[in-house]
Parts: structure tokens; sequence; C-alpha cells
């Protein structure tokens, strides 16, 4: 499993965590209200649906850390978790994340996850890699801001590599070809089953 970006500041001056959340709250930003149902890159899901997976992912964050198992949290953060305020909902969620994985020693905590026990390092790494996945899907479904951050890109490109032949977990389609020398954007897009466009 790769972790080799962990140490490496992202853009904002934060965490790679810290920056894929705030590359999704400025795209989540510019959604219109027309624009909540139209359809997204992730099959069956529209906007709102992204936007409610990635904060229901954040509302996990806080629990997880202070040792929660995932059948102690039941069913509290299924179905919508976006009420009424989607950009609010998930701007909360993000913040408590953040938060949270600022706690000193924070990625050495034992985290209890469905398929079994990681570190909170390793948890960190994974949510990270799928909110700046993500954020992609929210640009491209919205149009606006597809070019995704570089230092974003190279993290989650280095972590997804580690993890090998990704459609096997089934949550991601089967990889495409791409040139060798393809862009690293591309490069990553195509791990997860996803057509970079120029």
């Amino acid at each position: 499993m790769a972790h080799r970006n962990h140490d490496r500041q992202a853009a904002d001056g934060g965490t790679p965590h810290a920056g894929a959340l705030a590359a999704f709250t400025e795209r989540i930003r510019l959604v219109t209200p027309g624009q909540w149902d139209a359809p997204t890159p992730c099959a069956g899901w529209t906007v709102r649906d992204l936007v409610n997976h990635l904060t229901g992912e954040q509302l996990w964050v806080p629990e997880l850390l202070m040792g929660s198992t995932v059948s102690e949290v039941g069913a509290r953060f299924d179905g919508d978790v976006l009420g009424d305020d989607p950009v609010a909902a998930w701007t909360a969620a993000a913040d408590a994340a953040r938060d949270a994985f600022t706690v000193p020693g924070a990625t050495g905590l034992t985290v209890h996850l469905s398929f079994g026990d990681v570190s909170g390092r390793y948890y960190l790494d994974q949510l990270t890699a799928d909110a700046v996945v993500h954020t992609w899907d929210l640009a491209e479904a919205i149009g606006r801001l597809t070019r995704l951050p570089e230092d974003l890109v190279d993290f989650a490109l280095t972590e997804f590599t580690g993890y090998g032949d990704l459609s096997g977990s089934g949550l991601f389609d089967a990889p495409l070809a791409v040139p060798d020398d393809a862009a690293p954007q591309t490069r990553l897009l195509a791990l997860t089953g996803r057509r970079d466009r120029p």
C-alpha cells in the first residue's frame, strides 16, 4: 500500500486531506439549483447523490477516530444527510472531519472499518484519495473547474497506484488504457475507470 506522500503539504498550506476538502468545497459552491439532479460520472448518481456520499464519509470520521465501530454507529448516516441545505451540510461535515484529524496522534489511532482494523493514517489517505476523484466527478457534472490541483492529483495517483486493480473492490469501473506519457490527472482518472477530457 502506498503512503509516500502523506507528509506533503497541500497547495493551501494544509494537509492533503484539508486540500481535498477545500477543492470539493470550491466546486460545490458552484452548483446551481438546476444541477442537483444532473448525472455524474458515477453511474446512477446525481450531483446530490455524489455530495451526499462524500458528506456521509466525512460524518463518519469523528466517530471512527473516537474508537466507534461500524456496528456501533449503525445506520445513523444512512440515507439523506444533506437536508434542505446541501452546501451547509457538506461544510459542517467537512469541517468536523478536518478538525478530527488535527488532533495530535489521530493518524496513529486504530480505526475500525467494515473490512478490518486500520491505522488512522491509512484511513486518512484513503479518504483523501477518494475525495480527490469525487471532486473531479462533481466538477465534470457541473462543467466547472475540471482541472484538479496538481498536488492533490499526485497524492491520489500515488495512493491509488498502490492499491492495484481498483475494480476488484466493486467501487470503481475497470481501469482504462491511456498512453504512457499521459498527464497525471488523465492517468489518475483512468485508474478509476474515468476518461479525462483535454
